[in-house]
């Protein structure tokens, strides 16, 4: 799939040896946001409930400013209650470890995971880094201190 390159940014990507032919991770459709990402190895057997770090075979260079999440695949969790444990899963620009992911069961059956299956999307985004500075009153608004389901909407 060819990217837009209006809205490309460049990220440098690394086969790690365990990894011979793995297909790089890829955009499926032409308005796709997130890149597919692949379990590289297994099989991976996830019994109801439990989780595992099931990796992928690459590491990624971001550039400084970006970062990379690591999102669920919405059929893995309509179809198996698969979805990602700590999601998102942030890569910041300076890790340059193997991206695994970190992959929970939610549903009732045991699912396998084989070596090429899509497990997840990889979603690369600029950051913005705040500059906190303390005060002693905030601006008020409608809402207030108002928490959880303090809107009375959905």
């Amino acid at each position: 799939m060819q990217s837009n390159s209006k809205h490309a940014v460049q990220v440098q990507l690394k086969r790690l040896p365990h990894n011979p032919d793995q297909s790089a991770p890829a955009y499926e459709s032409a308005f796709a946001a997130g890149a597919d990402l692949r379990a590289c190895g297994g099989p991976f057997t996830l019994e109801p409930g439990e989780y595992q770090l099931i990796p992928t075979g690459f590491a990624i260079a971001l550039p400084e400013g970006f970062e990379a999440q690591v999102r669920p695949r919405s059929g893995l969790a309509f179809r198996h209650g698969i979805t990602v444990l700590n999601s998102p899963g942030t890569i910041d620009a300076d890790y340059r470890g193997e991206i695994g992911v970190l992959l929970i069961n939610h549903g009732k059956e045991t699912v396998q995971l084989n070596h090429g299956d899509r497990i997840a999307q990889l979603i690369v985004s600029p950051v913005v880094k705040v500059l906190f500075e303390e005060w002693d009153e905030l601006s008020a608004t409608e809402r207030g201190q108002g928490g959880f389901g303090s809107t009375g909407k959905g």
